[in-house]
């Protein structure tokens, strides 16, 4: 089977990580895959599969959302035409070709599946959190024209039902992780860092990420010159934030890092995984920690509550994380294990249901119902 792979390989976001393992994985189980992507031109990247590309032009493009160019639906359609795929899947990047997909597949005749990312706060709870619900009501209309829509898990699929989108449309298939790539394994990161007990945050350095409200927790728990805090990432509140926060706290600011084998390194050191997200979908870092053996403390915004509950993790609320976090950052410092038997069953967790080969599986069965579908639908018309 040939799949037509719509997605992202920059800048570096979830759906990166998403498009990366998905295609990979398929290409291991003897697929044919076509990247197609927002680029100018071909540049390597590490871990990438080996499979043609196709460059969409755009105006503008971020980890949140993408610009084509006027011309970028002819481009696409065109291209779709000559790779003569049996099925396209678009990992939705959030911009208006999303809303020309369905019509351009149709007129193709191409199955459609879609991969819908944006994070979300199921119960609204803070500005944010609306903002993006927001999104969710401007692609519902859109989505019902998709053969079928990937979503993460039971609450993002049932917010979708409600704002109509119907339930035979709508996957839950959640992320998953390559567990013998992110496992525990030994690291000289923590004594890289002069550290006894080390805390990690990995994602943007952006308002819905909630960074800040973790780092006041750290400076008022007082953690002491045995405990640092890294935090891995880039985004538009990193340099404000970093000003105000720094070494002399026991924070270190990396940056972002590039190269998977160094983050990996850095999971495997540490000790505990903190995520003070305000909205999420079902965060990749999230089951990266964990799959490392990696503590992690998570809010219950979008489905990484139901990733961390019945102890796998210990899961916040959205409001109020920074009184909550002042209560356990010192607990996890003084608890190694506390800390240890929590990294064990985050391990166990994904291991029992969040796996990239149970992704895979389940993306060949949804592929097969739509192909199905589409040969049923052809039939009956040409009985017709």
């Amino acid at each position: 089977m040939h799949i037509a792979w719509l997605g992202k390989k920059s800048p570096f976001c979830g759906n990166v990580t998403y498009g990366r393992e998905i295609t990979n994985g398929l290409l291991d189980r003897g697929y044919q895959v076509s990247f197609l992507h927002f680029a100018l031109k071909y540049s390597h990247r590490e871990n990438w599969p080996d499979c043609p590309e196709v460059f969409l032009p755009f105006l503008y493009k971020s980890q949140v959302y993408t610009i084509p160019t006027p011309n970028s639906s002819k481009v696409l359609s065109r291209s779709l035409q000559k790779l003569k795929s049996d099925l396209v899947h678009a990992s939705l990047t959030l911009s208006p070709l999303d809303f020309r997909l369905p019509e351009i597949c149709e007129e193709l005749n191409l199955p459609l599946v879609a991969t819908f990312h944006p994070p979300f706060d199921s119960k609204l709870r803070n500005l944010k959190s609306s903002t993006q619900f927001l999104t969710y009501q401007l692609y519902a209309s859109c989505l019902a024209h998709y053969d079928r829509v990937i979503v993460f898990s039971q609450l993002q699929r049932d917010l979708l039902v409600k704002l109509g989108v119907k339930k035979e449309k709508l996957a839950v298939i959640s992320n998953g992780v390559d567990g013998s790539k992110y496992s525990p394994g030994p690291s000289s990161f923590k004594k890289l860092m002069g550290a006894k007990r080390l805390f990690v945050y990995q994602g943007r350095i952006a308002k819905e990420k909630n960074v800040e409200s973790m780092l006041k927790a750290w400076k008022h728990s007082h953690m002491g010159s045995g405990s640092k805090l890294v935090v891995v990432g880039d985004g538009p509140l990193a340099e404000s934030l970093r000003a105000i926060y720094g070494q002399d706290l026991g924070i270190i600011w990396l940056g972002f890092i590039p190269s998977e084998r160094e983050r990996i390194q850095i999971l495997r050191g540490a000790d505990v995984f903190i995520l003070p997200s305000l909205v999420e979908g079902l965060s990749l870092s999230l089951l990266e920690a964990m799959a490392c053996g990696v503590a992690c403390i998570a809010t219950d915004a979008g489905a990484d509550g139901e990733v961390l509950e019945s102890g796998a993790g210990v899961v916040l609320n959205t409001q109020g994380v920074t009184a909550q976090l002042k209560t356990l950052l010192p607990l996890f410092r003084d608890q190694p294990e506390l800390t240890q038997l929590l990294g064990q069953k985050a391990r166990r967790r994904v291991l029992e249901r969040y796996t990239l080969e149970r992704n895979i599986t389940q993306l060949e069965q949804l592929y097969g119902e739509v192909l199905r579908e589409r040969l049923n639908i052809s039939n009956q018309l040409s009985v017709i």
